[in-house]
């Protein structure tokens, strides 16, 4: 016996809500072989495992869930997000090694008055991300024990880059080997709290060296150089099995990870991947070039810069397929959550249009579920951890898919159907027809399918 579960979006006033398959069978009068949208299914055919779904619990989240929501909103709030059956499951956390532009203070693990050094890192501490960041990383670990944790840092701390500050500079080369046990007692220290780190990058977006919050330039080169000849090593040295991944930047570069790749090779575990310019396919041209190196999609944020809500959910929903169907086996968006301002942001960072998976209005601590969050839940909640992308093709190419095999044996399939009009879209698996759905325009659509 078949049965489906599922899910359906057609609006901001039908968010991720669950129907009967009654409820979304086409309108006989309009499933014509004309306009029947077939979407194939193919088990036979597999690609990527998923780690999972999620965002990044930077300062500015964690300080808003941990010290702006009641302990029952919180309790609420991180089941909602985390818990595999109550919640959306996600699986996937991103944290900021210090300060990003989402921190209330600029901070590094080791931060000193100016000329001053330590070669040592004896000063080394996680003490600041103990009050907010750690136990809500913590929690979501209790909530979903799948979960995988990954971090980025914007910026070494100032003594070691040629700024002398957090802000802009490139670390200085007598200091890579430093900077790399910095890496290595980060990743002790918090598994010193329970936290291991799955996953780490050297340098978030490192071709883009802003002012106004902490960045480091790192090209191509010099990563490689570092990776190579210092992190890895001292990764050995020091019994870390941490991945680590390169570039962490946009898809219109991919002449930078094939660079790393091509002259760190089996040092690197693969690449990260953002969305703010260039189009997802730079991951399979990547990946085919580097057979066996991972691909995730460490960072991708919605904003007021689309314009609510249509536009702005399709853009997730639709961008969301595209990486997933260019082999990446992580979907990480940005801020966790953000305030009815858009922040907070680090001092003198200027106004923000980013959007978090929630929202947390500070004046009257309201707790508001954006669209971002029902958004993944259309990935995360059918899509679990380990599952294995299985071939779809649809006969439109308005109607985007993808399709996973679960652990469980299950299908999951998430469906956005891009055109202007509706369709009745047939789903078949292997020639054989499971099930036919009505989709309007502008619908997404996430169905568990399971045989029992």
């Amino acid at each position: 016996m078949t049965t489906f579960t599922i899910f359906k979006t057609t609006g901001e006033n039908e968010l991720f809500q669950s129907i009967s398959l009654d409820q979304c069978r086409p309108i006989s009068s309009t499933n014509t072989d004309s306009l029947t949208v077939k979407v194939r299914l193919d088990d036979r055919q597999k690609y990527q495992e998923m780690d999972g779904f999620g965002a990044s619990f930077t300062d500015a989240s964690a300080y808003l869930m941990h010290q702006k929501l009641t302990e029952e909103q919180r309790t609420e709030a991180m089941t909602r997000l985390f818990h595999p059956t109550e919640g959306i499951g996600l699986s996937v956390i991103r944290n900021p090694m210090g300060a990003s532009d989402y921190a209330r203070t600029v901070y590094s693990y080791n931060d000193l008055p100016d000329d001053l050094t330590d070669p040592e890192l004896a000063k080394f501490s996680i003490a600041y991300d103990e009050t907010d960041i750690i136990p809500l990383t913590q929690q979501a670990l209790e909530l979903n024990p799948e979960l995988k944790l990954f971090a980025s840092p914007w910026s070494a701390p100032g003594w070691m880059k040629t700024s002398g500050s957090m802000m802009t500079g490139e670390l200085k080369p007598e200091w890579y080997s430093v900077y790399a046990h910095y890496f290595v007692k980060y990743i002790q220290s918090y598994a010193a709290h329970g936290l291991p780190i799955y996953a780490i990058t050297p340098q978030n977006e490192a071709l883009y060296e802003p002012t106004h919050y902490p960045s480091m330039l790192m090209p191509a080169e010099a990563q490689a150089d570092f990776i190579l000849h210092h992190l890895k090593p001292a990764f050995v040295r020091n019994n870390v099995f941490t991945k680590i991944l390169c570039y962490d930047h946009n898809w219109d570069r991919p002449d930078y990870p094939l660079t790393v790749l091509e002259k760190a090779g089996d040092a690197v575990d693969g690449v990260a991947w953002h969305w703010y310019g260039g189009d997802a396919s730079a991951q399979s041209s990547v990946y085919e070039a580097f057979a066996g190196k991972e691909v995730h999609f460490t960072e991708g944020s919605g904003g007021e810069w689309i314009p609510p809500f249509e536009q702005a959910f399709s853009n997730v929903i639709r961008t969301g397929i595209q990486i997933l169907r260019n082999y990446s086996k992580s979907m990480i968006l940005w801020n966790m959550a953000l305030d009815e301002h858009n922040g907070p942001t680090v001092p003198g960072f200027g106004r923000s249009t980013c959007r978090g998976i929630v929202q947390i209005n500070q004046e009257t601590g309201e707790l508001i579920y954006t669209l971002d969050y029902y958004a993944l839940a259309h990935f995360s909640a059918v899509i679990r951890p380990r599952a294995v992308q299985i071939q779809s093709v649809s006969s439109d190419t308005s109607v985007y898919t993808v399709a996973f095999r679960n652990t469980d044996g299950s299908t999951a399939l998430v469906l956005f159907n891009d055109g202007q009009e509706a369709r009745p879209i047939q789903i078949e698996m292997r020639g054989q027809e499971l099930l036919c759905v009505h989709m309007e325009s502008k619908c997404a659509m996430s169905i568990i399918i399971r045989n029992d």
